[in-house]
């Protein structure tokens, strides 16, 4: 098919809160367009990795991250969208002692990383506090930036708003050409993202972030001319297609998508929406500036990975044997000692 018309602008992949990433570089650890410094902790020892280091914690509206004062090349990022679970629980600190901490358990391309966070400042909750509210933000706001198909979106043929959205454009006479008949429907063009519904079945439907949108087109089909809308691979690479008539209609609704992406593509929407009491710090005060050591470095094929010292099971050296859960009804590899199912999935609710 031969493509008309210009693509939609494409921006780096978003990955900072899909990832677990060990020693970033300081222009990884800069915020990106849109993300936000919700709250900074200066008193935090990473207690699992780096237990008796001092360091920075800050929480954006996307990752967490930790780096050392000392040595901010020790580093981590950890995305909310890595999460599994997050417990508060007693560990042992050179810094503290035995004192409450943050657990955070992670599972990063099939691999489970286990973080620990201790608050160095006596009696302040605010690690605690600060990381699952913004977790839970972030896990209802997901229609900001995750496509959704055949999702609860459309009411009474009306599109349910998002806090921060806006409907720029109702466009009636879409077909989704998706199956050989097509399907007649409806446009919704927001600040944030596309939705189209079927108007026989509001439960078929669609919605796609500008955040997932590799490219937008005018292409030739054998329905005739049609806007062609390919996602990320992050969205599951899905090609989309519509018509609208006549052509002239055609080409302003593409034009509009395109122009919204472009300013999108400034100026993110995340969806997470916070208050502070304080000033957040500003990106320059939070930028690091790269620190030469006066080390040699020795390559050495035998050394660790850095995240070695962060996997959830790191002193597993082999399977445990296999046991009978009577709690569960099944059999089940021995937990470690210490360690029971009920406790190793609690969320303490912090107040």
């Amino acid at each position: 098919m031969q493509a008309i018309g210009m693509s939609a602008v494409v921006y780096d992949a978003l990955w900072e809160d899909r990832d677990v990433r060990f020693d970033v570089s300081p222009t990884q650890m800069n915020m990106r367009p849109g993300e936000t410094v919700i709250d900074l902790l200066d008193s935090v020892e990473d207690t699992k990795g780096n237990n008796g280091d001092r360091g920075r914690l800050i929480v954006t509206n996307l990752r967490i991250i930790w780096h050392s004062h000392a040595m901010p090349r020790v580093n981590l990022s950890v995305g909310y969208n890595c999460v599994v679970n997050i417990v508060v629980r007693s560990a042992q600190s050179k810094l503290r002692g035995q004192t409450d901490a943050l657990y955070i358990l992670t599972k990063c391309n099939n691999t489970r990383f286990e973080f620990i966070f201790t608050c160095l400042v006596p009696g302040s909750p605010r690690l605690f506090t600060t990381v699952i509210s913004v977790h839970r933000a972030y896990e209802t706001t997901k229609l900001y930036r995750d496509l959704k198909l055949r999702g609860a979106i459309i009411q009474n043929k009306a599109l349910k708003l998002l806090p921060l959205e806006q409907v720029y454009d109702q466009v009636n006479g879409v077909w989704n050409l998706s199956s050989d008949q097509g399907n007649l429907g409806t446009f919704f063009i927001t600040n944030v993202r596309l939705v189209w519904h079927a108007n026989l079945n509001e439960t078929f439907n669609v919605s796609v972030p500008y955040l997932q949108m590799k490219s937008v087109k005018i292409r030739d089909s054998k329905f005739g001319l049609a806007l062609v809308l390919e996602t990320s691979a992050q969205s599951g690479s899905y090609v989309l297609g519509f018509r609208i008539d006549p052509a002239e209609k055609l080409q302003e609704v593409c034009k509009e998508i395109q122009s919204l992406h472009r300013v999108y593509s400034s100026s993110p929407i995340f969806g997470i929406e916070f208050e502070n009491e304080e000033e957040p710090p500003s990106v320059e005060e939070l930028t690091v500036d790269p620190v030469t050591d006066d080390v040699d470095i020795v390559n050495d094929d035998e050394q660790s990975d850095a995240f070695a010292a962060y996997f959830a099971d790191g002193d597993k050296q082999k399977d445990r044997p296999a046991i009978f859960s009577e709690e569960l009804g099944l059999a089940i590899e021995k937990l470690k000692d210490g360690f029971t199912l009920s406790n190793l999935w609690q969320v303490v609710d912090n107040k």
